[in-house]
């Protein structure tokens, strides 16, 4: 691209500049012909008229003119002379007299017919010269006189003139193609560095950026290549998280998936060669049910959430009463197993959204919180107004979170109690469920929490009460 555009820029200047030095030396050659064509033209006129008079004047007098002409000529020679000019006379098809001698007479032309003349521009032995060729006026038109004006000079400045335009021309345009070769190395540099930066991002190496300098357009170029390369490099480290979730899903899902699996397959393999009592025949199948309820709700939950990653939320008007009267019905039972209260606090008296959704959130962030609660304590629940907008909450007295489990506890699978027992843990996939709930309803989650503080959860929405 910068050698295209150096050389179509360089073979525009050099048409442009050597046409137009030509166009001058054509010019300035033909006013210098032409001005020599009327000097000679004047002159030949001059000594023509002067010779036709002399002529008629011995003739009036009957003198013997043709034996006089040499004599007379010379005189007109001298003037021709002083003019940088030569003439000849001829008589028909005889010279009578030469500026240059006998030996060297001036090439005869065509005479003119009728008293005109003939002006021609020709370059000869002795150099460039005008020659005007004329017959004289009857009776005496047998004669034609031939003068002879050197241009040489004229013609040499004129060569000295165009030799120096052409020069000037070839000097100024090799200031103009390095002074171009500069120019264009700065404005390409910046696509250089451009061309460059891109290979190297194209390459991995997404933190690659541009030097900003100045406040011109390539500033700006620069500027917004870098805000790309940004946007490109956010963009990846999303894909990149996205794709390391998606693998510790499939790891902690093949985890969570062997537990149960194993011990149906120990249960029934158990059963089928030990002979058991009843008592023991029972407990197996017990445990063999556990694990498969336990199986099952991993597949409904996985359902759901993919359930809710594709279905659009049908928006009504929720009831926050009859909200929290569905989350204890389902959470009564668990909550009284661990002696525990739940404690209901509603300022609002409506929310909008999917009561479906929303029930499915507040169950799930209820029953996270009475397995993290210490035995005994209450857990509360409430619906509050936080900046205009309104806002769940759901807060236990538990051992809390720890800040480095904080941003992962969204995670499908994801453990901050490596120790707690398969029924209080649950499928793994609670929370994830919650997020997608939250995002459905275009809120917030939030997790308020420190090891020994317990832990809130705050759910803030942007739809109107």
């Amino acid at each position: 691209m910068k050698t295209k555009t150096f050389l179509t820029t360089m073979l525009l200047f050099l048409l442009t500049v050597f046409g137009g030095i030509v166009l001058i030396a054509v010019y300035t050659y033909r006013d210098t012909a032409a001005q020599a064509r009327e000097r000679a033209n004047a002159g030949h006129y001059f000594i023509a008229s002067g010779l036709f008079k002399d002529i008629a004047a011995m003739d009036e007098r009957g003198a013997d003119y043709r034996q006089r002409l040499a004599d007379l000529m010379q005189t007109y020679g001298y003037l021709a002379e002083n003019q940088n000019a030569r003439i000849a006379l001829y008589d028909g098809d005889r010279l009578v007299y030469s500026g240059a001698g006998e030996d060297a007479p001036l090439p005869p032309q065509a005479p003119a017919q009728n008293g005109g003349r003939l002006v021609t521009v020709t370059k000869d032995g002795a150099g460039s010269a005008v020659y005007v060729t004329g017959r004289l006026p009857a009776p005496y038109g047998n004669f034609f006189l031939i003068y002879r004006m050197d241009i040489s000079e004229s013609v040499a400045a004129w060569n000295r003139l165009k030799n120096m335009m052409f020069l000037m021309g070839t000097l100024l345009s090799c200031v103009l193609a390095a002074g171009l070769l500069a120019l264009l190395d700065r404005l390409f540099r910046p696509l250089a560095e451009i061309s460059q930066t891109s290979r190297r991002i194209a390459s991995g190496e997404y933190h690659t950026r541009l030097a900003v300098k100045g406040k011109d357009e390539l500033a700006e170029m620069a500027g917004s290549f870098n805000h790309m390369a940004g946007e490109i490099e956010r963009q990846m480290a999303e894909l990149t998280a996205t794709a390391e979730n998606k693998q510790l899903f499939i790891d902690n899902f093949a985890h969570e998936l062997k537990t149960p699996l194993t011990a149906i397959y120990g249960y029934a393999e158990y059963m089928q060669k030990a002979n058991l009592s009843g008592d023991d025949r029972r407990f197996a199948l017990e445990c063999v049910l556990s694990e498969s309820r336990r199986i099952q709700t991993m597949a409904y939950q996985m359902m759901e959430l993919a359930n809710l990653r594709n279905d659009p939320v049908q928006t009504e008007r929720v009831s926050v009463p009859e909200l929290f009267k569905k989350t204890e019905t389902a959470m009564r039972h668990k909550a009284a197993e661990k002696k525990m209260d739940l404690v209901f606090q509603s300022e609002l008296p409506a929310l909008y959204g999917s009561m479906n959704f929303l029930e499915s959130l507040l169950i799930n962030l209820t029953d996270n919180a009475i397995n993290a609660n210490e035995p005994g304590s209450p857990v509360f629940i409430k619906a509050f107004e936080y900046n205009g907008t309104p806002a769940l909450s759901v807060k236990d007295r538990g051992k809390g979170i720890s800040p480095q489990d904080l941003p992962k506890i969204t995670q499908p699978y994801y453990k901050t109690e490596k120790n707690r027992s398969a029924r209080d843990r649950g499928a793994g996939l609670g929370l994830a469920i919650c997020e997608q709930i939250v995002k459905k309803h275009k809120g917030e989650m939030k997790f308020l929490s420190s090891p020994g503080n317990g832990t809130e959860v705050q759910v803030i929405f942007t739809t109107p009460q």
